[in-house]
C-alpha cells in the first residue's frame, strides 16, 4: 500500500499509521502554543509561526501579552489567562491579536490548563486563522446542504468501493436507509442492476482519475422491484490536498420517463419501419403462397420470432362460410412459416399443412370472432391450445415459446385466415401496441391474398379453358414425327391465348399450326379456341395455307379488338414438300440435316384481324431427318434483350448436338425460357421420315 493511500477495511487497527500530508488539520494549519504560570512563551509549534508571523527564537521566553496582544486587549488577556489558570476552565473564541508585521487579525482559540507531574501549572492555546477556519466551516455546511438536499442521488464511495454516504434522494431512488447502506458494496444494495458493469466503471474511475459520465443503466432496486426503470449515472474520483485519493463519488439522475418516451419513440420508429417495409415487400405477385410467404418474412424479428399464416382451406377452395364462436373445428392450411433464428418452433407446422383445429383452439376463436386474440404470458395449457399437437406443444416448449399473438386476415368483410406470431427469445410480451400492428400488416397483407385468390382462380379457370382448347394425342402421322408444348406465363396470374395444331388430312398430308392470340385471361383464352376450332374447319376444305389465313383474318375482324398472328403449314410426305403461310407471326426454324439451322424468309404478312392485305402461300423442302420448329413470341422475347439476339439464341441452341424431338422441347423451354418471363409459350417441332408411316411421339 502506498503510504499515502488510507488504510482499507480492518488495515491499521493494530499499527500506527501516518496520516497523508494534506488533510484537514494541514489545511487549517493548527498552531500549539505552551504558556508558564507567569505567562511567558515556553513550547511555539512550526505552526504558530505561520499564524503569528515569530520564529521560535523571537517568541520562546517573552511574556505572549507583550508579543501578541495589542495594548488595548492586554487588560481583557491577562483577565482570560487568570481564569483558565485558577480555575481550570477552558476558554474557546476568536481574538484579535498582533501579527509580526504589525497588523491585526482574527484567530480562532481554544485555551485550557495544563497539570505537569511535579504539579506545575500550564496554559496550552490550540489557534488557526479564523479565515481560513470560517472558509472550511461553509464549505463543509454547503456541502453538506448540498449532498442533504439535491434532487439527484450522491453517493460516496470508499476506495474499497464501500459506502461512506448516502444522501436522501438515492435512499429513495434505491428503496433502501442510508444508514443500511454504509460498509456495504453496490452489489449488497442493487441486486436488480448489471452490478459487474457498475463496479467496473467504479474501479476505472479510481484507478485513472477519468470521469465517466451520463451512463445509461436500466434494471430495477428495491423501491420499485416490480418494474424497470432508467437511471443516468456519473462517476467522479475525489482526491484531497496533494492528490490524495479519497474514494469514488456517484451521482443519480432517473431518467425513467425520457427512457420510457425514447423507448416509446423507437418502437413507433420500427412499426413504421416495419409497415413501410411491408408496403414494399408484400403483395409483389398474385401469388397466395408467395405473398403470403412475404408477410410471414416481414413479421421477423421486428415483431416475432415465428410467424405463420394459416388459411381456412374453405376459402382457398372459394366456399364460403359463415362465422359462428361456437363453431368448429375449422381447417386450416398452412401457407407461410418464418423465423427469425433457427428454432424447434419452426417444426410444429411446415408450409403446406393441413390441419383442423376446434373450437377450443385460439386459431379457431381468432377466425370465428374476426378479433385479436393476445396471451402476454403463455403457460404449458397455453401451448396445446396454440400448437397443432402435443409433440408441436413440446416443440414449442423447448423453443421458449413465452408470448402468443393471432390477428384474423380479413378482407372484404371476409375472414381468410389467421397472422400468428409467437416470442421467444425476445423478452417482451406482446401488448396493444404490438396487437395494432399485426392488425395494420395483417389488413395490408389480407387484401393482396385476397386479390392473389382470386386471380389465381381466374388462372386456373383461364389455363383450364386454354388446355381444354388445346388439341390431344392426334392420330398417327405419314412421314412425320411430332412434339409439342404448352407453358402458361410464369411471372403473371393470367394465361394467354397461344395455341397450336396438329390436324390429318386427306392425302396422308398434315397441317402444322401455331398462333397467338393478342391479350390474355379468359377472353383471349375463348378467342383462341374459336380461332383453333375455325381452323380445323377450313383444314378440312385441302384450302392453300395462304386461303385459310383469308378466312382466318375475316373472323378475326369480327371478334370485337382482338387480333391475333398465326403460321399454317402443310407437309405432304410423298413429295417432303412444305406449303407456308404467315400473318405476323415471327419465323419458323429449318433445322435441316447436316446444315446450321436457320429462320426461313417468308412474308411477314399482318396479324389476323387487321383486314385487308393478301396472305402469301411459300413453299420449301423438309427431308428424312429435318425438323421445323414453330414457336410464339413467349419462347424468345424479353424485356432486356432485342429480339434479334433472342432469334440468334434459338439458334444456337438449336445447333447443338441433336436430341430427341420431346428431349429438345423441354430443352428450349428450360434454355430460353425464365421464371419471371411474362407471357405464355407454344411450341411445335416436326421431323420428317422416311417411313410411309411413323410412329408419333404426343
Amino acid at each position: 500500500m502506498d503510504a499515502h493511500e488510507p488504510p482499507r477495511g480492518d488495515e491499521g487497527r493494530d499499527r500506527a499509521v501516518p496520516s497523508p500530508p494534506g488533510g484537514l488539520l494541514d489545511l487549517l494549519n493548527v498552531a500549539a502554543i505552551v504558556l508558564d504560570g507567569e505567562g511567558r512563551i515556553v513550547f511555539w509549534s512550526p505552526q504558530a509561526g505561520e499564524v503569528f508571523g515569530y520564529t521560535a527564537q523571537e517568541a520562546l521566553g517573552r511574556y505572549a501579552a507583550h508579543v501578541l496582544v495589542h495594548k488595548e486587549h492586554a487588560d481583557l488577556v491577562v483577565k482570560l489567562f487568570a481564569e483558565v489558570m485558577s480555575t481550570g476552565a477552558s476558554w474557546a473564541g476568536a481574538f484579535p491579536i498582533r501579527h509580526k508585521d504589525g497588523s491585526t487579525r482574527l484567530v480562532e482559540f481554544r485555551n485550557m490548563r495544563l497539570l505537569d507531574d511535579v504539579g506545575d501549572v500550564y496554559a496550552l492555546g490550540i489557534a488557526a486563522d479564523q479565515t481560513m477556519l470560517r472558509r472550511v466551516e461553509t464549505d463543509l455546511a454547503l456541502t453538506e446542504r448540498l449532498v442533504s438536499q439535491a434532487p439527484i442521488g450522491i453517493a460516496l464511495l470508499d476506495n474499497d468501493l464501500r459506502y461512506l454516504l448516502v444522501n436522501p434522494a438515492l435512499e429513495r431512488i434505491n428503496g433502501i436507509a442510508a444508514a443500511d447502506h454504509i460498509g456495504r458494496r453496490p452489489g449488497d444494495i442493487l441486486p436488480g442492476l448489471d452490478i459487474d458493469t457498475v463496479e467496473s466503471a467504479l474501479l476505472q474511475v479510481r484507478l485513472t482519475g477519468t470521469p465517466l459520465i451520463d451512463q445509461h443503466i436500466v434494471g430495477r432496486t428495491a423501491a420499485d422491484p416490480e418494474h424497470d426503470h432508467a437511471w443516468s449515472v456519473s462517476y467522479y474520483r475525489l482526491e484531497g490536498a496533494r492528490g490524495r485519493v479519497i474514494g469514488v463519488a456517484v451521482s443519480v439522475v432517473d431518467v425513467s420517463e425520457r427512457h420510457r418516451a425514447t423507448t416509446e419513440a423507437d418502437r413507433a420508429r420500427r412499426r413504421l419501419a416495419v409497415i413501410a417495409d411491408a408496403s414494399v415487400r408484400v403483395g409483389t405477385t398474385l401469388e397466395v403462397d408467395r405473398t403470403a410467404q412475404e408477410l410471414a418474412d416481414v413479421a421477423v424479428p421486428g415483431l416475432a420470432d415465428v410467424a405463420a399464416v394459416d388459411l381456412l382451406d374453405a376459402v382457398l377452395a372459394f366456399r364460403r362460410t359463415t362465422a359462428s364462436p361456437d363453431r368448429g373445428p375449422e381447417l386450416f392450411r398452412a401457407l407461410a412459416v418464418a423465423a427469425a433464428y433457427p428454432t424447434p418452433a419452426t417444426a410444429a407446422v411446415k408450409a403446406g399443412d393441413l390441419a383442423a383445429y376446434g373450437a377450443d383452439r385460439l386459431i379457431t376463436r381468432c377466425v370465428h370472432t374476426g378479433q385479436p386474440v393476445v396471451l402476454a404470458h403463455v403457460g404449458a395449457e397455453d401451448l396445446r391450445r396454440i400448437a397443432p399437437d402435443a409433440d408441436g406443444a413440446t416443440a414449442f416448449a423447448l423453443a421458449g415459446v413465452h408470448s402468443y399473438l393471432a390477428v384474423p386476415l380479413i378482407a372484404h368483410n371476409e375472414v381468410l385466415g389467421a397472422f400468428d406470431l409467437l416470442r421467444a427469445r425476445n423478452p417482451l410480451p406482446f401488448d396493444e401496441d404490438d396487437v395494432l400492428l399485426a392488425g395494420e400488416l395483417a389488413a395490408r397483407a389480407a387484401v393482396a391474398i385476397d386479390n392473389a385468390r382470386w386471380h389465381q382462380s381466374v388462372r386456373n379457370a383461364a389455363e383450364t379453358l386454354q388446355r381444354s382448347l388445346l388439341p390431344g394425342r392426334p392420330p398417327r402421322l405419314t412421314g412425320l414425327d411430332v412434339a409439342s408444348r404448352y407453358q402458361p406465363a410464369q411471372a403473371t396470374s393470367e394465361v394467354g391465348g397461344d395455341w397450336y395444331d396438329i390436324i390429318p388430312l386427306t392425302g396422308d398430308k398434315t397441317a402444322l399450326v401455331v398462333g397467338d392470340v393478342m391479350g390474355n385471361g379468359i377472353d383471349a383464352a375463348a378467342t383462341m379456341g374459336r380461332l383453333r376450332t375455325a381452323t380445323c374447319a377450313f383444314a378440312d376444305l385441302d384450302l392453300a395455307p395462304d386461303e385459310i389465313l383469308r378466312h382466318l383474318d375475316k373472323i378475326t375482324q369480327g371478334l370485337e379488338h382482338y387480333i391475333a398472328t398465326c403460321i399454317y403449314v402443310v407437309f405432304d410426305p410423298h413429295d417432303h414438300r412444305c406449303r407456308i403461310a404467315n400473318a405476323g407471326h415471327l419465323p419458323p426454324v429449318l433445322a435441316a440435316t447436316g446444315h446450321t439451322p436457320e429462320l426461313l424468309d417468308l412474308p411477314t404478312g399482318v396479324p389476323l384481324g387487321v383486314g385487308g392485305v393478301t396472305f402469301h402461300t411459300t413453299a420449301f423442302d423438309l427431308h428424312p431427318g429435318d425438323r421445323l420448329v414453330l414457336y410464339t413470341d413467349g419462347l424468345v422475347e424479353t424485356r432486356h434483350h432485342s429480339i434479334d439476339d433472342r432469334l440468334n439464341t434459338l439458334l444456337h441452341t438449336l445447333d447443338g448436338p441433336r436430341k430427341p424431338l420431346e428431349d429438345t422441347c423441354n430443352w428450349l423451354l428450360h434454355s430460353l425460357r425464365h421464371p419471371d418471363d411474362h407471357d405464355d409459350v407454344a411450341l411445335l417441332i416436326a421431323e420428317a421420315t422416311s417411313t410411309t408411316t411413323g410412329p408419333h411421339t404426343p
